[in-house]
């Protein structure tokens, strides 16, 4: 018989989400709650900074490229795990061409050179090396973007900034409370072994 197919949209969440590899589930739901925060990403903007916030539509890019990474996990569990960071990094060059540095934007390549460090094994370094270097090649475009496509006043930027420091802190404790856990609890496997 069949398993059941899982009902409701948390069920089908789950069972999209899900994999044998804990780091590579723990990657699924951090790309899964970064891909449900960015229809409202536009909202916070608005609220909280004003200006040009409507250029956020450019986060959109990344969108389907977040949902996919349970997809690309499934027959390659490293991948998926490589393309969460990877993703978010573009997202961020996308992201400070569109806001400018100010906003602080660039702030979240922290948040994605951590997700390389805890979400592959000490055996599989080259996965991090190559997020980190990219990663640093991102950050070195910083002042190279040329103007932004939206404008924002001092002002502006400031909550800009203030903002984003807030959502990359909650981000780093969403990837230290999962990754993070499942890193550590592995002895011998942990980031470093």
């Amino acid at each position: 018989m069949p398993p059941a197919r899982p009902t409701g949209l948390f069920g089908r969440l789950r069972s999209y989400a899900a994999h044998p590899d804990p780091r590579a589930e723990s990657c699924n739901w951090i790309a899964l709650a970064v891909a449900s925060n960015q229809p409202v990403y536009p909202l916070y903007l608005l609220w909280a900074v004003g200006g040009d916030w409507w250029v956020s539509v450019w986060t959109f890019l990344s969108t389907p490229f977040f949902l996919a990474v349970p997809a690309v996990a499934r027959p390659n569990a490293a991948a998926g795990r490589a393309m969460l960071p990877l993703v978010g990094i573009g997202n961020g060059v996308i992201s400070a061409k569109a806001f400018g540095v100010a906003s602080g934007v660039e702030l979240f390549l922290i948040a994605c050179a951590l997700i390389g460090l805890l979400a592959f094994r000490g055996g599989e370094r080259r996965w991090t090396i190559g997020i980190w270097a990219a990663a640093a090649g991102a950050a070195l475009l910083h002042d190279h973007y040329g103007a932004p496509f939206g404008r924002f006043d001092a002002s502006q930027y400031s909550d800009f900034f203030r903002l984003n420091a807030y959502s990359v802190a909650a981000l780093c404790g969403l990837v230290l409370l999962s990754l993070g856990r499942i890193a550590w609890s592995e002895p011998g496997k942990g980031p470093f072994a």
